[in-house]
């Protein structure tokens, strides 16, 4: 069925057209929530009232269009319902990650001048009192947790909810005649930057609009659909796919109680979308392996007998367009001996996973495919609102981002940047015209993304622009590659490869310390820290043959010649990652220069020849 309705060109049209679908039904719903161990709904009606009861107080306590208002919240029912009463009222919504430590929010806030903050608990409004002081245009505070004691000038949602339902029964004409403009700016996104101050992404409604209507042509979605949300809102992936676009489509979104639970509320939810990134797709495949690792041999065997059958059923379907009858009656087998079993795990509903944020390695996408799991892979930035290219259902081609959605045209230029041009290109950056100048020229939005396009229309990515390393020798070297090459190692878990102006490539490398661990439990490894697993010889012989074996596939001057083990793994907490789980390479490589010198300094003495 697709978009409920397609003539909107403002998220409050939008938001306005499905609430007047949907009025007094109470079989369909957008949100349902965990209270006390099971999901229960929230119907359209009940949030349309809560969104009309916040947007009356926030206008009445003082904010007007074009004003911003921030989000510091995980994903949780108020943060749709504060969202649709800020848009409502003209309002720039200012989303901020609950992992942002104060002094970044502080930033963020003092840079766009946010009027008003909604935090979703103490924790995080503990975070605004802070730096509340510094910031002299906030002047609204609203905390979604009921509050316990009073505190001087912060309310919560409740009395927010309670006192805008009497504001509004005194001045019922209150909300009327709010005019919002399709090029007015609905949303204020800031990128959180793998080096230097984040810079606001200003999104407009049409941006949005158009991008929605866009994704509501590949991906088709009715009422029957519901998803599982986990991906935080902030970012605009999820934002966009995982809420606006479910939204427009009648289709309901069940919300995961944590990132750590996702994989019991995925069979609680039964979703048959899900949006998410490539992280998750490891966690399972190692989890899969794992649990199989556990079974009889003969269990062990049907299961790897069903993987190499689903292979070559698809190497066969992508070649010819069909396979072979004996490999499809094969695959109808291991369709009900494995493949069902696990999609069960999925809820047993489960269409397709959508996957974004950042590249896919090919050999997981094949995995998941040959177990008969569709990964449609898709590509976009903050930017770009952020859909730009999605793989389609009836051909999905796993190594690419698919072809650009309608209204989005994309080209390469000469050193192979990708460059777009479409209605979802951002209006610029917040009050930053010489970062905007940069990336839009004629028209067209520089990514920062190199690439390529076969003949069918899909996309390749093969690095991002500002990752490419320029060794001391003039090379220039895409390090994604490699990194994928070295990540398919269930004894990887996170790597970044180095080698800028220097001679060679080394990689930095986060080893798996469970797989570590067993490995030295089965090899009489006496380790008991992190840090005495990665010095012992016989672990590092296990990355030595490692590279040995990746260097067979890579040219020269693309061999990495050594490598660092790290007994820390790169994250959000300790800095090493964005709030949207991207290295910060320039992080990690000054953290551990000293120790990167030390590996270059015994290379040089050995390569100095070359």
């Amino acid at each position: 069925m697709g978009l409920i309705n397609s003539d909107f060109n403002t998220l409050p049209e939008l938001f306005s057209s499905i609430f007047t679908h949907y009025k007094g039904q109470s079989s369909t719903f957008p949100l349902a929530r965990k209270i006390n161990g099971a999901y229960e709904p929230i119907s359209y009606d009940l949030l349309q009232e809560d969104v009309r009861h916040c947007a009356a107080y926030l206008k009445e306590h003082g904010i007007a269009a074009k004003d911003r208002v921030a989000i510091l919240s995980e994903n949780r029912p108020g943060w749709y319902m504060a969202d649709m009463a800020i848009l409502m009222l003209g309002a720039v919504t200012v989303p901020l990650y609950p992992s942002l430590p104060p002094n970044q929010i502080e930033y963020i806030l003092r840079n766009c001048g946010a009027k008003g903050i909604i935090v979703s608990n103490m924790l995080q409004l503990g975070k605004i009192i802070s730096i509340w002081q510094k910031l002299p245009d906030l002047s609204l505070v609203i905390v979604m947790n009921r509050l316990e004691e009073t505190i001087d000038e912060v309310v919560d949602l409740n009395q927010v909810k309670d006192e805008g339902k009497t504001i509004l029964e005194k001045k019922p004409w209150l909300l009327d005649g709010i005019d919002v403009e399709p090029d007015d700016i609905a949303t204020l996104i800031y990128t959180s930057g793998t080096t230097g101050l984040p810079k606001g992404v200003m999104l407009t409604h049409r941006n949005l609009c158009e991008n929605v209507k866009s994704c509501s042509t590949v991906i088709r979605l009715d009422e029957t659909d519901r998803s599982l949300s986990f991906l935080p809102l902030s970012h605009a992936y999820e934002r966009t796919g995982g809420y606006y676009l479910l939204f427009s489509c009648g289709a309901a979104i069940y919300l995961a109680e944590s990132v750590e639970t996702v994989s019991l509320n995925i069979a609680e939810a039964r979703p048959t979308i899900i949006f998410t990134v490539p992280r998750l797709f490891d966690r399972i495949k190692a989890n899969t392996l794992k649990q199989i690792g556990n079974e009889s041999a003969i269990k062990q065997k049907i299961f790897f007998w069903a993987l190499h059958t689903g292979e070559e059923f698809h190497r066969q379907m992508n070649a010819k367009g069909k396979a072979a009858l004996a490999v499809s009656m094969q695959h109808s087998l291991a369709d009900k001996l494995v493949y069902a079993k696990i999609r069960k795990k999925f809820g047993g509903k489960l269409r397709y996973f959508v996957s974004g944020g950042a590249a896919l390695p090919q050999k997981v996408g094949e995995f998941f495919q040959a177990l008969s799991i569709n990964i449609l892979e898709g590509y976009g930035l903050t930017e770009t609102s952020p859909v730009t290219n999605v793989n389609r259902p009836e051909k999905i081609k796993l190594g690419t981002v698919g072809p650009a959605v309608n209204n989005v045209q994309i080209r390469i230029a000469d050193d192979g940047e990708i460059l777009m041009k479409g209605p979802n290109i951002m209006k610029g950056y917040w009050q930053d015209e010489d970062a905007t100048r940069e990336v839009i020229k004629d028209g067209w939005f520089y990514s920062g993304d190199i690439g390529e396009i076969d003949r069918d229309g899909y996309l390749k990515i093969t690095d991002r622009k500002k990752h490419i390393i320029v060794t001391s020798g003039g090379k220039n070297i895409a390090p994604q590659p490699i990194e994928n090459l070295i990540s398919e190692s269930p004894y990887v878990d996170q790597v970044i490869v180095i080698g800028e102006k220097r001679p060679f490539l080394i990689a930095l490398i986060v080893p798996d310390f469970s797989k570590l661990m067993e490995y030295a439990k089965e090899n009489s490894i006496s380790a008991t820290t992190n840090k005495a697993l990665i010095e012992n010889k016989n672990i590092q012989q296990i990355y030595e043959k490692l590279m040995r074996t990746i260097s067979r596939q890579l040219a020269t001057h693309e061999k990495v010649r050594k490598f660092l083990l790290v007994d820390e793994a790169f994250s959000i907490e300790n800095g090493d990652m964005t709030p949207t789980m991207k290295l910060k390479r320039k992080t990690i490589t000054s953290r551990y220069a000293a120790e990167i010198d030390k590996v270059y300094q015994a290379l040089n003495m050995v390569y100095n020849t070359e």
